[in-house]
Order: structure tokens, then C-alpha cells, then sequence
């Protein structure tokens, strides 16, 4: 899979990460959040989640090329399996529990996510492996 975004946009996907973090806590400190429009600012939330997190795993790295796109497979690969577990474990977890009532609405948002760390767990581990091979 190839990068589709300029490198700038790896930095940039992690501020909005954070952002997206921290933001409705501070909003509803300041009062802006309340009862009625909880449900706009919890979708807004995992909406920015979701671009920052589309952006960081699309963007060129720093050593971009045919290693970093096996690795970005490999990630995707790893997140959907991992995702399919939590995924799967809530379900089992719901029917445990008798709830009939909750839906799992974030589950793309838990795949990106995943994703993010399983692309920069590989990044860092092939930096690593070619900084001790290179020795």
C-alpha cells in the first residue's frame, strides 16, 4: 500500500489525535457540552480520531520505500485481526451480560487505531533491526 499523503501530514495526524483527546474535556469544563448535544460532540470526536488516525497511516515516512509499504500491509493485516478480537470479545461480553440495549458504533475508529500502533510498532522495530544488523 502505497503513502498518499506529504510527510507533513504524520505530525499532523498525531496533534489531531490529541486534540481530539483532549478537546471535550476542556469544552465541558467550560460549559459548552451539555445533555443535548453530548451525542454532536461524541461524533465529532471519533470523527477527528478518525482523520488523524487515516493521516498518520497514509503519509510517507522518513525512509520511505518498499520495506515501509510491507510494513504498512503487515499492519493492516495485524489490525484487522486484532480488531476482529476486541471486536468479537465486546459481543461476547454483551451477551454475558444480558445488555440488548448498547451497540458498538466505534469499531472503525478501534481498526484505525490499532492500525496506527501496529504500523509504528513495525517502523521502530525494522529501524531497530537495521541499526543492529548495520553494526
Amino acid at each position: 500500500m502505497k503513502a498518499l499523503l506529504p510527510a507533513f501530514c504524520r505530525p499532523l495526524g498525531y496533534v489531531i489525535l490529541v486534540l481530539a483527546l483532549f478537546m471535550p474535556f476542556f469544552l465541558f469544563m467550560k460549559g459548552f457540552v451539555t445533555d443535548t448535544n453530548l451525542l454532536f460532540y461524541k461524533e465529532c470526536t471519533k470523527l477527528l480520531m478518525m482523520i488523524g488516525a487515516i493521516m498518520i497511516i497514509f503519509a510517507l515516512s522518513k525512509n520511505e520505500g518498499l520495506k515501509i509499504e510491507h510494513i504498512r500491509n503487515i499492519s493492516v493485516r495485524n489490525a484487522i485481526f486484532i480488531t476482529f478480537l476486541i471486536i468479537f470479545g465486546g459481543m461476547l461480553w454483551r451477551v454475558y451480560k444480558g445488555d440488548i440495549l448498547t451497540v458498538d458504533t466505534s469499531s472503525f475508529l478501534v481498526f484505525l487505531i490499532v492500525d496506527v500502533l501496529c504500523q509504528e510498532f513495525g517502523i521502530k522495530k525494522a529501524e531497530l533491526e537495521f541499526f543492529f544488523k548495520k553494526k
